[in-house]
């Protein structure tokens, strides 16, 4: 790996955070009750990633863009800390039935989305 690439890579990271970040707000205005937002970054975030790693075994996307749009922009818009968090809050304030959602709905969820993302990559 290169100085460049690790530099862009972090970029990346930055740029995937600051996307989180806007997202979660914009949702979190509308939506109070119920993390959306957290989930609709990690269902979205695993199906690009999924999309981006196809693309890249495919040979279709370069092993530097694979690095710097998955690892870094992806893995700076995702965040599995968040719901973890969220999910334990909801949990300590006795909305168990939105807990259990969350914690097995992102996880079904995101996998699926994923799942989905590296079907479309490898097939395009």
């Amino acid at each position: 790996m290169t100085a460049l690439t690790l530099l862009v890579v972090a970029l990346g990271g930055g740029v995937g955070a600051a996307l989180r970040f806007v997202l979660d707000g914009v949702v979190k205005t509308r939506v109070t009750r119920f993390p959306l937002g957290t989930l609709l970054i990690n269902v979205s975030g695993s199906l690009v990633l999924g999309v981006v790693t196809g693309l890249g075994e495919a040979g279709t996307l370069a092993v530097p863009m694979v690095a710097v749009l998955g690892t870094g922009m992806m893995g700076g818009y995702t965040t599995f800390s968040t719901a973890s968090v969220e999910t334990v809050q909801l949990l300590r304030s006795g909305k168990t039935r939105l807990a259990v959602l969350n914690g097995l709905g992102m996880l079904v969820v995101s996998v699926g989305a994923a799942a989905l993302g590296l079907q479309l990559g490898r097939n395009t």
